[in-house]
């Protein structure tokens, strides 16, 4: 899964390709929301530690996405900076309904 990508958008179309199962985009969006509501919650009662452990624990779910439902390679693996902000575009057009979590 070496592709060359010219832009984000391409990257972007390739990544929405890698999380078409239901299943992978579900533990994708609550692996993400455990994410974001444990650094709140780090911010606020300023434990540090929840922060990466919510990162590990987020990223764990994910991939078993991955492996036991979409049956590919994340594409962290080779585009560690383009995946995470595809994640995030994801997540975002999940949580608005512009993509959709069935």
């Amino acid at each position: 899964m070496n592709h060359e990508f010219r832009n984000f958008c391409e990257f972007y179309n390739f990544y929405l390709s890698q999380h078409s199962n239901r299943e992978c985009r579900q533990l994708h969006f609550f692996g993400t929301s455990l994410f974001f509501i444990a650094v709140g919650y780090a911010l606020v009662t300023q434990s540090w530690l929840l922060i990466p452990l919510a990162g590990a624990i987020g990223y764990l779910l994910a991939w078993s996405g991955h492996f036991f439902f979409e049956k590919n390679r994340p594409a962290t693996f080779h585009h560690p900076y383009w995946s995470a902000r595809a994640g995030r575009l994801m997540y975002f057009q999940l949580l608005t309904g512009k993509l959709s979590l069935k």
